[in-house]
């Protein structure tokens, strides 16, 4: 069982912040059946308060039930000024570095199937290349 951090915004919907985008292919499919498998899915988003809550019952309303919501555990209290840092064995973020490898990707990787997965060949660090001269 891996516990696994998912964010939000870009990464299961369109990022519409502060409304809820559509769902991205395969988004609710993946984590539907990740959560089948018994992994432990945490909500990890800087949501907070009602659009947060928004979110949540978002994913709820198709049948996503998150192990935590920014927390590493259901009971966890957070203190004022404490870091929401999640402690996960697994980040799905469409901010990755490279950027999102899509749901498809996710499900060959932590699914039944066993593929080899290779990093895009697409050179990520050629649109920084006048930063670092």
């Amino acid at each position: 069982m891996l516990k696994i951090a998912v964010d939000f915004d870009g990464t299961i919907v369109e990022d519409k912040f502060p409304a809820i985008g559509k769902p991205h292919l395969f988004a609710i499919e993946t984590l539907l059946a990740l959560q089948k498998k018994r992994h432990q899915l945490i909500l990890w988003t800087v949501r907070e308060g009602e659009s947060l809550k928004k979110a949540v019952e978002f994913c709820e309303s198709h049948g996503i039930e998150f192990y935590a919501v920014n927390k590493n555990f259901p009971e966890e209290v957070l203190e004022p000024g404490q870091s929401r840092k999640i402690n996960a064995d697994i980040f799905i973020d469409d901010r990755n570095v490279g950027g999102f490898i899509g749901w498809s990707k996710v499900w060959e990787l932590l699914g039944d199937n066993s593929v080899d997965y290779k990093l895009p060949e697409k050179d990520f660090w050629a649109k920084f290349k006048d930063l670092f001269k």
